[in-house]
Order: C-alpha cells, then sequence, then structure tokens
C-alpha cells in the first residue's frame, strides 16, 4: 500500500514539474475561447483556499471543482453562492448533492454571470439610441458520482450552456469527469478533473442581419435582400487539474490541511495553486491560499477566508463562508457562499 501511495505522489509531482517546465514554452490564448464564466470558481471555501481544491472536494462545490467527490458526501446537501464579480458583474452558483446510497449520488447546479442594463449606441446616436441592452451566461447541469471501492470515487457532470447578449445567443455542450482516491497516510487525497469538455459555441441572432446587395452593378435589382452574417466558431475553456490534499492535523479540536493543484487551460499557460484550512472544533476555519502561481500575466494571486458552522436540531446544519481574492490592478473580489446539509 505504501509503494502504491508514493508511486501515485512520485507522479503527480512529475505531473507539476512537466505542467511548470511547459509553462515557458507554451503560448497564452486567453480571450480565445467561448463561456469564459465557466472558470470563475465556485464556494467561498474553496476559493479562500486558493483555489486548490481538487483533493479535497468533500462539499457540494464538488459540483464544480470535482464531481468525482459527490459520492464522498453522505447527506444531502445544498450551496448558494453570490459573487460581486469584476467590472461590475454578478456571479451565481447553487448546487445540489442527494445521495441515493448504493445507486450513487446526483448532483444539480447553476451558473449563472449576468450584468445590468446597458445603453445602445451606434455612430450617429452615440449618446445612446433610446434602446437598452443586457448580457448573461447560464449553465444548467446534471451530475452522476458513484464509489467504485471505499477509497476510489468517480463522478461525471453533463451541462447546458447558454451565452446571450442582447439579440444575440450561442448554445453548447459540455462533460466535466472527475476522480478522488483517498488514501490511508494522513487521509491524504489525490483528485483530478476535465473540465469542459464540449462542442464549440457561435453568436447567432436578429443582430447579425444585414441589407445587402447581390449585384452592386446593375441597376433596378433588390437593394436590400436580407443576410446573415456568419460568427466564427469557438471552443470552449477546457481544463484539466490535478490535486493533492492532506490532513497534516486532525483530531476532535484541531484540524489542518494543506492542499496544492496544477491547473493546465485551453485558453492560459498553466499554473499552480496551494491553499491550506485550519478548523477549531470543526466549526470555526480560517483559511489562506495563493492562486495561479508561475501564470504569465496575472493579477494578484492572494485569497484568504473564513467560515462558520452551526448546528440545529441534532445534524441539520449551515455553513456560511467568506473569501476575498486580490486581483493587482483590477478590483478585488469579495465571495460570500452558505450551504445547508440535512
Amino acid at each position: 500500500m505504501l509503494r502504491f501511495i508514493l508511486i501515485i505522489i512520485l507522479s503527480n509531482l512529475l505531473l507539476f514539474s512537466t505542467l511548470l517546465a511547459q509553462n515557458g514554452q507554451s503560448v497564452s490564448k486567453v480571450g480565445m475561447t467561448a463561456a469564459s464564466f465557466l472558470e470563475i470558481g465556485a464556494g467561498a471555501r474553496a476559493i479562500g483556499m486558493g483555489g486548490a481544491f481538487v483533493g479535497t472536494a468533500n462539499d457540494a462545490s464538488a459540483l464544480y471543482w470535482n464531481p468525482g467527490g459527490i459520492p464522498r458526501l453522505t447527506r444531502p446537501e445544498v450551496i448558494f453562492v453570490h459573487t460581486e464579480w469584476l467590472a461590475d458583474l454578478q456571479y451565481e452558483f447553487a448546487g445540489l448533492v442527494l445521495p441515493l446510497s448504493r445507486l450513487g449520488t446526483l448532483g444539480f447546479s447553476l451558473t449563472a454571470l449576468h450584468m445590468g442594463e446597458m445603453k445602445v449606441t451606434t455612430i450617429d446616436y452615440p449618446q445612446g439610441t433610446g434602446e437598452f441592452f443586457t448580457a448573461n451566461d447560464l449553465s444548467l447541469a446534471v451530475s452522476y458520482g458513484v464509489g467504485l471501492t471505499d477509497r476510489f470515487s468517480i463522478g461525471f457532470t453533463g451541462k447546458y450552456i447558454h451565452q446571450q447578449i442582447w439579440k444575440e445567443r450561442a448554445h453548447g455542450m459540455a462533460l466535466d469527469i472527475g476522480t478522488l482516491f483517498v488514501t490511508g497516510f494522513h487521509h491524504m487525497r489525490i483528485g483530478a478533473s476535465l473540465t469542459n469538455f464540449g462542442t464549440d459555441m457561435r453568436m447567432a441572432g436578429d443582430d447579425l442581419l444585414v441589407y445587402y446587395d447581390l449585384d452592386p452593378s446593375k441597376m433596378g435589382n433588390n437593394e436590400r435582400t436580407f443576410a446573415e452574417l456568419k460568427t466564427d466558431s469557438w471552443p470552449l475553456p477546457l481544463t484539466f487539474q490535478a490535486g493533492l490534499a492532506i490532513d497534516l492535523i486532525k483530531n476532535e479540536m484541531n484540524q489542518f490541511t494543506l492542499a496544492i493543484d496544477a491547473v493546465h487551460p485551453s485558453d492560459n499557460t498553466e499554473s499552480v495553486h496551494i491553499g491550506a484550512e485550519y478548523g477549531l472544533h470543526n466549526w470555526f476555519f480560517l483559511r489562506g491560499g495563493y492562486r495561479d502561481l508561475f501564470l504569465r500575466d496575472t493579477e494578484g494571486g492572494l485569497n484568504l477566508g473564513g467560515g462558520v458552522i452551526a448546528r440545529f436540531l441534532g445534524n441539520f446544519q449551515v455553513k456560511v463562508d467568506y473569501a476575498y481574492a486580490d486581483f493587482g490592478r483590477l478590483e478585488n473580489v469579495h465571495r460570500f457562499s452558505m450551504g445547508i446539509i440535512f
């Protein structure tokens, strides 16, 4: 067993070093994918740990980070996340995990990014035409996970993705796959996830309708034939993330967890997240981490957070978490989440 654990540790360390070695040679593809809102992390607890959560994934936010973790949940749990995102955008995430005993575990989640109304302006009407537009992104997901053994679990998530800006819309489908293995060494966990493997997305709608003259050299033909501009298709932000988490201290009074994740996205260079969580009596928690280590042209990186768990009527629990994320020259982001365990 110890030999097996060492092989896994060495394999993940090799993966980390390979990703870091490639970091100096890889080309950033920022802005080259659709539905980038899918890369905004969900859950204040995970964000407070710098996004190093793939190897932990033991609450309802595992629906986002690693569906292989949801079979580890033994009781129904819901999570609600609200984030005042950059540029006055609003980010929302809601998830539900339903353990089905030997049949596995079901999960449902919704992710939304939206903004307020803005004026429609043109060259002729730079102050506004009197119309207003808005933009929003939406993802609806269904997850299923099962424990193949008492230590190894696997999960899948299917997503429907919708993006809209004024009268233009795009639709897509995606699949997430995640695994989680719990070792016998200090409850060390090894996780991996592949997210947003799916279809390309292309904008279409009434905004792309134009008048077209089929032959401007001829007189008398219809100069106002309807035509539709065809936009390019863009891939989804495919991401592979592998992580380790270990409980250095775990008893009735104190718990201290360290975590590290390596991230390989399709639309950016590779990076590493590191994080830690300290728990007192399993009701008060402090967290800290640093995200995007070694990422080219990163902004900020420091994450801090905390949370409490209140228990009512026996085993009924309410979890409230907060996280602060530094984005350098951009605005700092504050995340709030609430979870309920039934």
